[in-house]
C-alpha cells in the first residue's frame, strides 16, 4: 500500500497531512498512443511522476484524473481513433475548478498540478486562475507543471542519440513516452509493434473536420525506435529533481525534503 496516495488514507490520516504537506493532483487523458502503448499512458505517467516527486518530499497524491481535453491531430492523433475519450474545455475547467475548491476548503495551502497530456495546460491554468479570482482572502499557492518542460537541455543528446528530436508535439507515443513507460510499466509496452512511422511535419494550421490523411493509420506521430528503459529512468530522474528544486524555491522552508 503506497503511503502517499490519498485514496489509501482514512479521513483522519488525510486530515493530519494538510497543514505541513503538499497536495499533488496528477492529470492525464485517455488517448490512443499507437499500436505499442496503451490508451492510459498520460494518466499512468502523471501518477507515476507524482509518485516519484512524492518520494522526495512530504506530499499527498490525489486520485488521478484520467480524462483530458480533446486530442489534437498534430499532438495526439485527434478524434479519429477508437479509445480516445475527450472532454470539452469547459468540462476540464469546471472539473478541475471544483476539485481545487474542495481541496482549498479542506485547508490545503500548497497544491501542485502535474499534467502529462499536452493539450490540457491552458484549461488547467484557467481553472486555477478562476478560483484564485473568486477568493478575497489570502490565496494559497497552486503550481502547474509537466515533465517535458523540466528536462535539462544537457540530457537531450542522450535521449535523442539515434533519432533527431522532432519537437514535443510530435513526441506523442514516441521516444520519450515509450521510454518512460518502459521504465514505469514495461509489461504494457508492446515492443514488437514499434514501427518507423510518423508525420512528415506538423501543419501550421488546424482543419475542422480534421483530415483523415494527416495522421498515419497507426496513430504514430513519430518513431519510437531507440526507446529504452534507461532513457526513461534518465527522463524521470532529471525531471523529478528539477520539479523538486522549484518546489523548494516556491514553497520555501514549507517543503520538507525526505531523508
Amino acid at each position: 500500500m503506497n503511503k502517499h496516495l490519498l485514496a489509501n488514507m482514512t479521513w483522519q490520516e488525510y486530515q493530519s497531512k494538510i497543514k505541513d504537506s503538499i497536495l499533488i493532483l496528477p492529470i492525464g487523458s485517455t488517448e490512443q498512443h499507437g499500436p505499442h502503448l496503451p490508451l492510459g499512458v498520460d494518466a499512468m505517467l502523471a501518477e507515476n511522476m507524482s509518485l516519484s516527486i512524492a518520494e522526495k518530499i512530504n506530499a499527498v497524491i490525489a486520485p488521478t484524473l484520467s480524462y483530458g481535453y480533446k486530442s489534437l491531430p498534430a499532438s495526439g492523433g485527434g478524434p479519429m481513433f477508437p479509445g480516445t475519450i475527450d472532454l470539452k474545455g469547459t468540462t476540464v475547467i469546471s472539473l478541475v475548478y471544483d476539485l481545487l475548491e474542495e481541496f482549498l476548503h479542506d485547508g490545503w495551502q500548497k497544491i501542485l498540478l502535474v499534467s502529462c497530456h499536452y493539450e490540457n495546460e491552458a484549461f488547467l491554468a484557467e481553472a486555477a486562475d478562476l478560483i484564485m479570482r473568486s477568493r478575497t482572502d489570502e490565496f494559497p499557492k497552486i503550481l502547474l507543471t509537466n515533465w517535458w518542460d523540466n528536462l535539462d537541455e544537457s540530457i537531450m543528446p542522450q535521449i535523442f542519440d539515434e533519432i533527431e528530436f522532432p519537437g514535443w508535439a510530435l513526441e506523442h507515443a514516441a521516444i520519450t513516452e515509450t521510454s518512460m513507460m518502459m521504465h514505469f510499466a514495461p509489461e504494457l509496452v508492446r515492443e514488437e509493434f514499434i514501427i518507423d512511422e510518423g508525420m512528415e511535419g506538423p501543419p501550421t494550421y488546424q482543419c475542422f473536420p480534421p483530415s483523415p490523411t494527416l495522421i498515419p493509420q497507426s496513430g504514430c506521430l513519430h518513431t519510437a525506435r531507440s526507446s529504452t528503459a534507461e532513457k526513461g529512468r534518465l527522463i524521470v530522474e532529471n525531471s523529478t529533481n528539477n520539479i523538486v528544486s522549484f518546489l523548494e524555491k516556491e514553497f520555501f522552508a514549507k517543503v520538507k525534503i525526505a531523508d
